[in-house]
C-alpha cells in the first residue's frame, strides 16, 4: 500500500508542479523577461516546489537525513541526470549568455556555504534564515542583469490574460504540492523502514529523483525549441533554490543535522558535479561529450550508493 501511496504522491508533487510552471512562465512572459531569468527565477522555483515541500515536511517530523539529501540528490540528478541527457539528445548547443561571467558564482557559493554552516554537524534556524537571504539577492542579481528585454508576447495578448484563471491554477498547483509532499515523505519512510534502508538513501534515491523530474520534463522542453538559456537558467536556479529555499526553509522549520562523515561520498559528489558544471560554462562545453561524463558520473554515484545499502 505504501508503494501506491508514494507513486500517486509523487505523481500529485509533479503534476502540481506544472500547473506552477505553466501559469508562472505565462505571468513571466506577460510581462517580457528575458529566458534565462524566467529560466532562473520563476520556473527555478518551480520546479524546486516538489524539493521544498518534501524537505520542509521531513523537517516537521524531525527527519533530517531526508530534508539534506533530497536536496544533494536533486543537485546531483539536476546536473548529471537532466543536463547529460540533454546534453547527449540536442548535440552542440549555444547559449546567448555568458553563464560563466555572469553566474559561475551563483552555481558555488551556495553549496560552498553548505560546507560552512553544515561543518558543525547543524544547519541552525539562524543559518536558515541566511541561505533565504541568499536567494533574495540572487533574484535581485538576476533582475538587475538580464541580458535581454523580451517584448511581451502577442500570444499571450491574443488570449486575453485572466489573472482569476492564472491564480486558481497556481493556487491548485501549490495545493497539489502540499498534499503531495506530506504523502511522499510519510511512505518514503516506512519503505525505508521495511527494508532496513537509511531515510538518506530514500532521499537521495527515491525522493530526490522524483523531485528532480520537473527539471527533467521542463529541460526537455526547453531543448526541443533550441532554448538553451532556459535550460541551464532552470538548472543552476534550481540548485541555487535547492540549497538557499529549500535547505533554507527546512531549517527555519527545524534544525537539520548533518552528518558528513558518513554522508561524505554524496555531498563531495554534488560539490564535484558544480564545480564540473562551471567548467564547462567556462569553456561552452556544451555538448554530446560532456553529456556522456555527467552520466557516467551518475553511474558512479549511484553504483556507490547501491553498494552501500
Amino acid at each position: 500500500m505504501e508503494y501506491i501511496v508514494f507513486l500517486f504522491s509523487m505523481a500529485a508533487l509533479i503534476k502540481g508542479a506544472d500547473y506552477v510552471i505553466d501559469e508562472s512562465e505565462l505571468i513571466a512572459h506577460h510581462f517580457g523577461i528575458s529566458s534565462f531569468v524566467i529560466g532562473a527565477t520563476i520556473v527555478a522555483l518551480g520546479t524546486s516546489l516538489p524539493e521544498m515541500a518534501a524537505s520542509i515536511f521531513a523537517s516537521a517530523e524531525g527527519k533530517s537525513d531526508l530534508a539534506v539529501s533530497n536536496v544533494i540528490g536533486s543537485t546531483i540528478f539536476n546536473i548529471a541526470l537532466v543536463l547529460g541527457v540533454v546534453f547527449i539528445m540536442a548535440g552542440k548547443m549555444i547559449t546567448q549568455r555568458d553563464i560563466f561571467q555572469k553566474d559561475s558564482a551563483w552555481a558555488l557559493f551556495p553549496i560552498l556555504i553548505f560546507f560552512v554552516v553544515g561543518f558543525d554537524g547543524i544547519i541552525s534556524r539562524y543559518e536558515g534564515f541566511i541561505y533565504l537571504c541568499v536567494m533574495g539577492a540572487y533574484i535581485l542579481f538576476l533582475t538587475n542583469n538580464a541580458d535581454e528585454i523580451v517584448e511581451i508576447s502577442e500570444d499571450v495578448d491574443d488570449e486575453k490574460f485572466d489573472w482569476t484563471r492564472t491564480a486558481l491554477w497556481l493556487l491548485l498547483g501549490f495545493v497539489m504540492v502540499v498534499v503531495g509532499a506530506n504523502f511522499t515523505v510519510e511512505s518514503a519512510s516506512i519503505i525505508a523502514r521495511n527494508f532496513g534502508v537509511s531515510e538518506w538513501v530514500i532521499g537521495l534515491m527515491l525522493v530526490a529523483l522524483g523531485t528532480s523530474l520537473p527539471e527533467f520534463v521542463v529541460s526537455l522542453q526547453a531543448a526541443k525549441k533550441g532554448n538553451t538559456d532556459m535550460i541551464l537558467g532552470n538548472i543552476i536556479g534550481s540548485n541555487v533554490a535547492n540549497f538557499t529555499v529549500v535547505l533554507g526553509a527546512a531549517a527555519m522549520v527545524n534544525p537539520l543535522k548533518v552528518d558528513f562523515t558518513l554522508n561524505a561520498f554524496d555531498i563531495f559528489s554534488a560539490l564535484i558535479l558544480t564545480v564540473m558544471l562551471v567548467f564547462v560554462a567556462a569553456n561552452k562545453l556544451y555538448n554530446r561529450s560532456t553529456g556522456i561524463v555527467f552520466i557516467l558520473m551518475l553511474a558512479l554515484v549511484l553504483g556507490n550508493t547501491i553498494k552501500a545499502i
